[in-house]
This record gives C-alpha cells, structure tokens and sequence, in this order.
C-alpha cells in the first residue's frame, strides 16, 4: 500500500472504529459461555493447562484485525498522486539596454558600478523564467549582444562577460535606446519593456534619445529609465597608468535625469535612481514586482485505490481463525 499523499473517500467509515475496543472487551472480558466450566474445590490432580489452549484468545485477536480491516478498507484509502503544468499565457519580451562607458567602472558601488549592475542584472534573469530577454550594450555607440531569447543560460552568460573597452567612447543613450527598440518591433509579445541603464548624460551617438523615444512610444514598449550613480562625487578613472592599470580621481556625478524622465513618462514606464548597490536591488526588485507574466496552472490529479489489500488481509484473517477453530483449538472451544 501507497501511504504516501493518503486520503480517505469515506473517512465517515473510520468512527466504526472506535467499535473496536468494545468488542475487545466483549470478547475477553464478558463473554462466558464460549466454553463449558465446571467448579471443583481443587485442581492439583489436574495436569497443567496445555500451551493450546493458552493461545485460545489469539483467535479473537485476529477477528478485531480482520474488522479493523475492513472497517478501513470501507473508508476507502486512496493514495493521491498530484502534478502540475504551467503555461504561459501572456509573456513578457524584455530587453536590457546597459551602458558599458568607462564611467561605469565609478567606485561608488562596490566594486564598481558596473559589476555591481551584473549581480543585480543576473539575479533578475533568474526570477523572470517564463520571459524571453535580449541585452544590448551602449557606450559611443550600441550593439546587440543577445537577440531575445528564453535561454536564461546564455543571457546571464551574456551578462557576466560584459566589461569596459569593446565600444567606441562615450554614452549614446539614444542609440541604447533605438538598438532596444529595434530589437522588440518583431516582437509578438503582448507586453515589451525595455529596461535602460545609464550613469551619465547624453554626449555622442547619431540618434536622438527623444525620437528613439518616440518610435519606443508607437510601437508599445515600456521603457524603465535607470540612472546609476551616487549624489555628489565619485572615484572615475581618467587614466592609464605605465603598467596599463587604471588611475581614479574624484569627479561630480552627472545624470541626465531630466530626459530619463521624459522616456520613462512618455512610453507609461517609471523612471528610478539608484545610488548604492541595496537601492539598484530594489530597484530590480520593483520592476520584476511590476511586470507580472500571466501563468495559467494545470493540475492533474491522479487517485489509485488502497482498499482491496485491507479487503484480502481481512479475508485471510477470519479464514484463519476459521481454519484453526476448527481444527487445533477444536478441542477447547
């Protein structure tokens, strides 16, 4: 029998139950007349009550078993097997556009902004399993570094290699911006969100932010404008040294948040500031919390009856106690 995940079709059968000591002590205890008795004033010249006929109560041992049995199988245990499909009925396509300048490797997040951002960036691939995602970087110019896809592997792959120095120099927001863009106008998701990162102000590229914007706006997507960085100063590098190693110096942190404002408010997305790495988390955090991908659950529920065991024991057992009634304790009853 199958104990596990057990259920009961008729537990109201289970308070027959409670029959069962009664009949215990029916049997033992009440019951007289089961075998003939005859008063004597001594038995000494008697021989000693045989082993058989000590064991006499066994039978009524096994007719309680054999109604608790049966008193059970009436209740109908049945061991209950659950499982579970989801599918996705209105799915996310999202693209994370993330500016890599050299801006990013600011030490006012810890390590710097840029690892910082991967951690955080990776850890919300993870919660969005149902969604298809793309990245693209920006720096002076922007590049598509993953088509949209629904393989978290090679996203979060994706993200771990991102570093400073494959881009031109600079911080294109508005190239960021249209390379995401480009990337969702295929897109047959009922939802498309662009998730745009950046730590400086618009300085190079040749598309304007405004009219990427737009094009974001025509098309439906949502874009949720980060702006990366703390108040006030931070450690940038500006140098190199003779050993190639980067030189840090402290220099004002300038976001352009008044445009990432404008692209957040004009495609219905919201725009967030982020100025330690707990703020960025929370950041992701609420996006995630904001963009729910519907699932509809299917649940299949599978029942094997458990009855039939308890049924044959039962029968066994009052067989049994016939079979020895009858023959070996014949003699006593």
């Amino acid at each position: 029998m199958k104990w596990s995940n057990l259920e009961f079709h008729s537990p109201e059968f289970l308070w027959l139950l409670l029959l069962i000591p009664l009949l215990a002590i029916w049997f033992f205890f009440i019951r007289k007349k089961d075998t003939a008795t005859l008063k004597m004033a001594s038995t000494k010249g008697f021989a000693e009550q045989s082993i058989i006929a000590k064991l006499k109560p066994f039978l009524y041992v096994l007719r309680l078993v054999a109604f608790m049995s049966l008193i059970v199988a009436l209740a109908r245990p049945q061991s209950v097997e659950v499982s579970k499909k989801t599918k996705t009925t209105r799915g996310i396509d999202i693209v994370m556009a993330i500016d890599v300048s050299a801006s990013m490797l600011a030490k006012d997040l810890k390590p710097n902004r840029l690892e910082a951002l991967k951690d955080v960036a990776t850890k919300f691939v993870t919660k969005r399993p149902n969604d298809r995602i793309g990245i693209v970087v920006y720096a002076g110019e922007s590049f598509t570094q993953t088509p949209i896809t629904s393989d978290k592997r090679i996203v979060k792959n994706t993200i771990f290699k991102l570093r400073w120095g494959d881009l031109e120099g600079g911080t294109a927001i508005g190239m960021g911006l249209g390379s995401a863009v480009n990337r969702l106008k295929e897109s047959k998701a009922k939802s498309k969100v662009i998730i745009l990162l950046t730590d400086g102000v618009n300085n190079s590229g040749f598309v304007d932010p405004k009219t990427a914007t737009e094009l974001a706006k025509e098309l439906g997507i949502k874009v949720y404008t980060i702006g990366l960085g703390t108040n006030g100063t931070a450690l940038f590098p500006y140098a190199k040294d003779a050993n190639g190693n980067l030189l840090f110096r402290n220099a004002p942190v300038e976001i352009d948040e008044k445009l990432l404002k404008f692209i957040a408010e004009e495609t219905a997305g919201q725009y967030f500031r982020a100025t330690d790495n707990e703020k960025l988390a929370s950041i992701y955090d609420e996006i995630n919390k904001l963009e729910k991908t519907e699932i509809e659950e299917f649940k299949y529920t599978n029942y094997d009856e458990e009855y039939r065991p308890l049924v044959l024991l039962a029968g066994f057992l009052i067989l049994l106690e016939m079979t020895l009634r009858f023959t070996v304790f014949r003699s006593f009853i």
